[in-house]
C-alpha cells in the first residue's frame, strides 16, 4: 500500500502538468475552435527562458528562491509576448479563410522553428534547473514527496483559478467568455474578437511556460523537453473534453496516475499505453470528452 500511495502521489503530480498545458489548449478552442500544436514547444522555450533568467539573477547574489520569484513574471510576460507572436503569424490568416488546414501547419511549422532555435541557442544536451525549494523530501504519512512536488499542484491550480475569476470578473474576461459563447454575436456587440483570440493564444502560451518553469527543477531541462508533454496534455484535453476545466484536472490526473502505476507494475515500456487506449475510447463512445459537451453545429 506505500508503494501504491507513493506511485499515486507521484502521478498527481505529472497530471497537473498535463492539465495546465492542457488548460492552454482549452483557452485558445473556447474563443476559436483552433488549437497550438506547438504548445509543447512554448512549455520548452519557457523553461529554457526561466533557466536563463533565473541563472542571471543568481549570479546577482540572489537567493535560488528570490530569483525564482522574480523569475516568474518574466516568464509570464515572455509567454505572452510568444503566444501572441504565434497567433499572428499562424493562425489569424487561416481563421479569416477558414483554413483548417492552414492554421494547424503552421502552429507545428512555428513548433519546430522554436524548437531548432533552442537547439542553436542552448545546445542539445540537457541541463540542471535550480530548484527553489529544498530537494531533500518530506514524509508525509506513508509518502516521500518533494517541496517542489507540492509546489507544482498549487501552482497549477493557482493559474488555473486566476484566469477563471479573470474572465468572470473582469470587463475584458467577460468578453473572452462571450467570444466563448459564440464569436459571431460577439462581434456583432463591438467586441474585437480577434483581439479576443490574439489574447487567448497569449494566455495559452503564457500557461505552458509557467508549467514548463514548474516542472523544470524536478527533471532536466532541454530543447526537447516539450515535445512528449505537449502530446500528452493534447491526450488529457481530448479525455477531459476541451469544454471543460474540471475535465482537465481530472483527465490530467488520469493519464498521470495510470502512467506510473502501469510502469511499476507492469513496465516502463508500456507506461504511456493505458492513456492512449483509454484516449481511443473516448474518441470511439464520448468524442467531446468525458466531461465536455457535444455542440451542434448550424449549417
Amino acid at each position: 500500500m506505500d508503494i501504491l500511495a507513493q506511485l499515486v502521489v507521484s502521478g498527481i503530480t505529472v497530471g497537473m502538468i498535463y492539465a495546465v498545458i492542457a488548460f492552454g489548449y482549452q483557452l485558445t478552442f473556447a474563443t476559436s475552435e483552433t488549437l497550438n500544436f506547438g504548445q509543447g514547444e512554448a512549455l520548452m522555450v519557457g523553461a529554457l527562458v526561466g533557466l536563463t533568467t533565473i541563472n542571471f539573477l543568481i549570479g546577482l547574489n540572489l537567493g535560488t528562491l528570490s530569483a525564482y520569484l522574480l523569475m516568474l513574471p518574466v516568464i509570464m510576460a515572455f509567454g505572452l509576448l510568444q503566444g501572441s507572436i504565434v497567433e499572428f503569424l499562424g493562425v489569424r490568416k487561416a481563421i479569416a479563410i477558414k483554413s483548417e488546414a492552414g492554421w494547424i501547419m503552421a502552429t507545428i511549422a512555428i513548433g519546430i522553428i522554436i524548437k531548432n532555435l533552442a537547439e542553436n541557442i542552448w545546445g542539445r544536451d540537457a541541463l540542471k534547473f535550480p530548484s527553489p525549494l529544498a530537494e531533500a523530501s518530506l514524509q508525509i504519512g506513508p509518502v516521500r514527496i518533494q517541496p517542489m512536488e507540492i509546489a507544482i499542484v498549487v501552482g497549477a491550480l493557482l493559474l488555473m483559478l486566476a484566469v477563471e475569476l479573470f474572465n468572470r470578473r473582469s470587463i475584458y474576461g467577460k468578453a473572452v467568455v462571450a467570444t466563448a459563447n459564440d464569436r459571431d454575436a460577439a462581434g456583432l456587440m463591438g467586441i474585437n474578437t480577434k483581439s479576443v483570440i490574439t489574447f487567448s493564444y497569449a494566455l495559452s502560451s503564457m500557461a505552458a511556460a509557467f508549467a514548463g518553469v514548474l516542472v523544470a527543477p524536478i527533471t532536466l531541462t532541454g530543447a526537447s523537453m516539450g515535445a512528449v508533454l505537449g502530446l500528452k496534455a493534447f491526450a488529457v484535453a481530448i479525455i477531459g473534453g476541451l469544454s471543460s476545466g474540471i475535465g482537465l484536472i481530472v483527465g490530467g490526473l488520469i493519464l498521470g496516475i495510470t502512467e506510473n502505476l502501469t510502469g511499476y507494475y507492469i513496465s516502463s515500456g508500456y507506461k504511456d499505453v493505458p492513456g492512449l487506449v483509454l484516449l481511443l475510447l473516448v474518441l470511439s463512445l464520448k468524442p467531446s470528452g468525458l466531461f465536455g459537451k457535444a455542440t451542434i453545429k448550424k449549417v
